[in-house]
């Protein structure tokens, strides 16, 4: 058998006494049966072999390595075991023999092959698994970071109301209404016994938080209602006091909600003579807009207008600059998702006709 994968060649035994390839009959004087073998060859091209593959062929004893010079490996050998002296050189069954050891060539390359699809497939989902969890990652990144851009626009919305108010203040001689409010408010809880702690405290602590925020009227009269009235609602009712002070606590915190109201209030925009009547209402328009509304073109509407010299307001140009930027960041940001979003439709899909379609054609002149 060693000679037949050797040389790649077939061979038959029709009679094992003068059986010269039997190492048996050589070495220990003894018989074996009829038999024809056949190697069983793949073509190395089919199974991708070659000088660069990692694999070797096997080597003889001196180190030689054998197939060099074929095409061919040897990938199985078919024994066929006859009774005594029914099977000759180039008799017909040694033909049958030759066509099953080539279809069973045919059959194992078939098996390599659909091994070699599977690992394939096996690594290409991994890829593809390993793709989609990057392309999320840089999702998530864009959008938290689109969301952080938001968040800077609100704050500088928020200086600007608070600019604004502070000029029609001074105009009008006036004191901030937000904070009397807050002061009363602060007056009456001192007057709690010292076991109210520690709602008392912390109630004191949320109306100072109040007056560092600027929240547009909405979303400002929302928090009060949450986070100042509700509390002020559970204190009277486990320290219950008189109804005059029920009743200052309530107008103190409807005042609260009203002064969120002042930079729009229409007296109050009357008495301000210092800009163009339609440039006012499309400034307070836009500055006292609820945020969860406020979007690209707002945000472009408003830096049109701080670029206007007769706005008149402190630091217009710096908050022009900064918000130009935030824009440009924002849009960047929102492209960049865009991408992001269709390349990971891509790889789940494996590149659909489809979704390819929508690529733009590079050999388009633009």
């Amino acid at each position: 058998m060693a000679w037949c994968v050797e040389t790649q060649k077939s061979w038959t035994s029709e009679d094992p006494r003068t059986d010269s390839r039997s190492v048996r009959l050589q070495v220990e004087g003894v018989l074996e049966d009829f038999h024809h073998m056949e190697p069983v060859l793949v073509r190395k091209a089919d199974l991708h072999f070659n000088m660069y593959s990692p694999e070797e062929c096997p080597r003889e004893f001196n180190g030689r390595m054998i197939w060099q010079d074929s095409d061919y490996l040897v990938v199985g050998v078919v024994k066929i075991h006859f009774t005594p002296y029914t099977i000759r050189i180039g008799s017909s069954e040694t033909k049958v023999i030759k066509r099953l050891s080539r279809s069973l060539g045919t059959q194992l390359l078939s098996y390599h092959l659909r091994q070699d699809s599977m690992r394939a497939i096996q690594q290409v989902a991994k890829d593809r698994l390993n793709a989609c969890n990057i392309l999320a990652d840089s999702l998530r990144n864009a959008i938290t970071k689109a969301a952080l851009i938001f968040s800077l626009v609100k704050l500088e919305l928020g200086r600007l109301r608070d600019n604004w108010e502070q000029i029609l203040l001074a105009e009008r001689h006036e004191k901030n209404r937000k904070v009397e409010a807050v002061e009363t408010l602060d007056h009456l809880l001192r007057s709690f016994p010292p076991d109210s702690d520690p709602v008392r405290s912390d109630l004191m602590a949320v109306q100072k938080r109040f007056l560092l925020l600027s929240l547009p009227p909405e979303k400002g009269e929302n928090w009060v209602a949450m986070q100042i009235q509700e509390r002020w609602r559970d204190l009277l009712k486990r320290f219950p006091r008189n109804a005059e002070t029920a009743d200052t606590v309530r107008q103190a915190i409807q005042k609260l909600k009203d002064a969120l109201h002042y930079g729009k209030d229409p007296e109050v925009l009357n008495s301000h003579q210092g800009m163009p009547e339609e440039l006012k209402q499309a400034w307070v328009s836009l500055i006292y807009k609820n945020t969860d509304n406020f979007n690209g073109s707002s945000l472009a509407e408003l830096i049109k207008i701080l670029g206007n010299p007769a706005l008149g307001i402190p630091s217009q140009e710096m908050s022009r600059r900064m918000l130009t930027q935030l824009r440009v960041l924002a849009e960047n940001m929102g492209q960049l998702e865009r991408n992001t979003n269709f390349l990971l439709r891509q790889v789940l899909n494996g590149g659909d006709s489809e979704a390819d379609a929508a690529l733009p054609d590079r050999n388009t002149p633009n």
